[in-house]
């Protein structure tokens, strides 16, 4: 069932990654697009004008005031040393740019015996539980075995919504009530992983602040039960964020993993915002790779980020 949704990719008839990532980048693609083209059409030489203009281009996108300072100060050492011949080359150059600066954060997935346990972390709103389970299919699809554990016990539902996308994703729920000790249904989650001897465990954790000292303090017990189970565990802590909120949400973001121990972003909401800028903010202000993007609803919308296909879809082939 989920393996010919995700199997999908791979036939000819349906979408590539590159098409997918394409469409889901199509707002910021009309905005960032049209603006750079528009430059790149009145350049026959690349002078401090063009790159100025560029600079408020790149800032409309969510770039942020650091990477894009970056990016031009780059550009600019570049047209002292060697003339930049036209806007063509601009554009070329600016790509090489943007594909640095996301590589650059870029890390390999250790290999890990299994149980692999990701911890899910952020704050309410982002998408975290359908994320969850969305991830879920897509290790599913890889042919690996998937338990998930419903340690959110705080938000009205939340054990609800995942039981959902477990039925949609066909991978088992360990779950306590609601008001439960996530704590204690994380134990029991690591527990039936080892013994059924699955491949990946995903844990959903409840939405935090970093002002919430009480919720801080209770993902930190989680992550000291899972070592007592999985000693080198949790092996990923990916921190959920919503694309939409652009700066705002990177802010949040910034002082959220100095407390999490996060290993990298799931950005969410990339197909609903003409911001997707943001990517490249995230991955040079907070040092950490993007490891998957949300482009839509469906449960196979969800994924793994390409920092070529980003930004040959942002820019252009």
């Amino acid at each position: 069932m989920i393996q010919t949704l995700f199997g999908s990719l791979n036939e000819p008839e349906k979408k590539n990654i590159f098409d997918r990532m394409k469409d889901a980048v199509s707002r910021t693609r009309d905005s960032l697009g049209e603006r750079i083209e528009s430059v790149i059409a009145l350049t026959r030489e690349v002078d401090e004008s063009t790159l100025e203009e560029l600079e408020m281009s790149l800032l409309a996108s969510d770039l942020g005031v650091t990477t894009t300072g970056e990016i031009i100060d780059a550009l600019r050492e570049r047209a002292k040393r060697q003339q930049i011949r036209d806007g063509a080359e601009l554009k070329d150059l600016l790509k090489e740019q943007i594909k640095n600066i996301l590589d650059e954060q870029q890390r390999p997935v250790r290999a890990v015996a299994p149980p692999e346990i990701i911890m899910m972390v952020g704050v309410n709103g982002t998408g975290k539980t359908t994320t969850s389970g969305k991830l879920a299919a897509y290790y599913r699809a890889q042919g690996k075995s998937v338990l998930m554990c419903a340690a959110d016990t705080f938000r009205a539902a939340a054990i609800e919504q995942l039981e959902v996308w477990g039925q949609r994703s066909g991978v088992e729920i360990i779950k306590t009530r609601q008001g439960g000790d996530p704590s204690a249904a994380l134990y029991d989650a690591l527990q039936a992983a080892k013994a059924r001897s699955n491949d990946v465990l995903i844990v959903d954790t409840a939405g935090r602040l970093h002002t919430k000292s009480s919720l801080m303090a209770e993902l930190d017990k989680m992550r000291r039960t899972t070592q007592r189970i999985i000693p080198n565990g949790p092996h990923e802590v990916l921190l959920v964020m919503d694309a939409t909120t652009g700066q705002n949400g990177l802010q949040q973001a910034r002082l959220f993993t100095e407390s999490a121990g996060v290993t990298g972003i799931v950005l969410t909401k990339l197909d609903g915002t003409a911001k997707g800028g943001i990517a490249v903010a995230i991955a040079r202000e907070l040092n950490l790779p993007v490891r998957f993007v949300g482009v839509g609803e469906k449960i196979e919308d969800l994924l793994p980020f390409d920092s070529k296909a980003f930004v040959d879809s942002l820019l252009g082939a």
